[in-house]
């Protein structure tokens, strides 16, 4: 965890590929650096799509503990399990006002970038496998590469080093 105020949101939207078939995204982006620090994708839209996608980020970070989760109001995320898996990695859940998106805008915007950058002019992926693969490359690009305004025009990861970097020269 980078910041102490650290909060995750989540969302899931649907990957469409072709024969009008759909695969899941979940991600747990972080609002500090806007670094998607977990990401599951499946077939369904269960809770286990978004308790992978959260557990991915434990392992990412190490811990979650303190951080705020969150998400929209999907049956998902209100389930006992999730609600569960959150009291076990010690994180806070937030849930958005059903009908709106305004409440997750954050990751509204991010997987609306998503499909805009990798569905140019298309309407589906293709296949499974070329939406996973198109997908995971995006998401290594956004982390590694895309600059970001509220990140000072760096990437994720840049952002990161910077701002750590930065804690040790204070803490000297």
């Amino acid at each position: 965890m980078l910041d102490p105020l650290h909060h995750d949101a989540g969302h899931d939207p649907y990957l469409p590929f072709a024969g009008g078939e759909f695969l899941y995204l979940a991600t747990v982006p972080e609002c500090f650096s806007r670094k998607v620090v977990g990401w599951s994708i499946a077939d369904h839209i269960r809770t286990e799509l978004v308790a992978d996608a959260l557990r991915v980020a434990a392992s990412t970070r190490g811990r979650l503990d303190a951080a705020v989760f969150h998400s929209d109001d999907g049956a998902q995320y209100g389930s006992r399990v999730f609600a569960g898996l959150c009291d076990q990695l010690g994180v806070t859940r937030s849930m958005g006002a059903g009908g709106t998106s305004a409440d997750n805008a954050a990751c509204e915007s991010f997987h609306a970038s998503l499909k805009r950058e990798t569905l140019p002019g298309a309407h589906d992926y293709g296949d499974a496998h070329t939406c996973r693969r198109t997908v995971l490359a995006w998401l290594t690009r956004y982390n590694t590469r895309r600059r970001h305004s509220a990140n000072g025009h760096l990437s994720p990861n840049e952002y990161e080093q910077r701002h750590h970097t930065a804690k040790l020269t204070l803490a000297a």
